[in-house]
């Protein structure tokens, strides 16, 4: 065998086996465009809701007692008192007086030592939320006309006075 043949053989099926690997040609869907004339365009409303968390913050009146009562009211009443008790008492009654006189002295002094009750204010704040509602367009009803006929769509974007249209045709059966 010469080597003529033989190479048109290999030539002949290499043809073959490329063209079956082809994809398919795609089928025709029988589509094409064109351009209809706006007859109306309205906008489609909607209704959003927005929460929104602020922090509300406000004076409050307190009564606020002083408690900053030191030791020292406490002793110099034991004293006064104590001394007070010595006076008054005689023989072995004068320690038990002693004794009386200075509870009692250290008890009013810690009392005056005190301090009085007084007003003040105290800002107090707490998590809130502001619900607001805003009407904003969601969308378009368009109103056009192709070739005679009258179509409605509703549209995410205002198309202006005229719109392109795909028409597509198949058979009814």
């Amino acid at each position: 065998m010469t080597m003529k043949p033989i190479l048109a053989l290999v030539l002949a099926l290499a043809a073959t086996g490329v063209a079956a690997q082809q994809p398919p040609r795609p089928v025709e869907d029988n589509a094409h465009y064109g351009w209809a004339d706006v007859l109306r365009v309205d906008p489609v409303y909607g209704i959003t809701r927005t929460e929104e968390p602020h922090r509300e913050c406000y004076e409050q009146p307190v009564v606020r007692q002083d408690s900053s009562g030191s030791a020292a009211g406490t002793m110099l009443g034991a004293v006064v008192g104590g001394v007070l008790g010595h006076t008054i008492g005689k023989g072995d009654g004068r320690t038990a007086a002693t004794v009386a006189g200075a509870v009692a002295g250290g008890a009013v002094g810690n009392r005056v030592s005190r301090g009085d009750a007084y007003e003040t204010t105290q800002t107090t704040c707490r998590d809130v939320s502001t619900v607001s509602e805003q009407r904003r367009i969601i969308g378009y009803d368009v109103e056009y006309r192709y070739r005679g006929e009258v179509y409605v769509s509703r549209l995410s974007y205002d198309p202006g006075e005229r719109l392109r249209v795909r028409v597509s045709v198949s058979p009814a059966d």
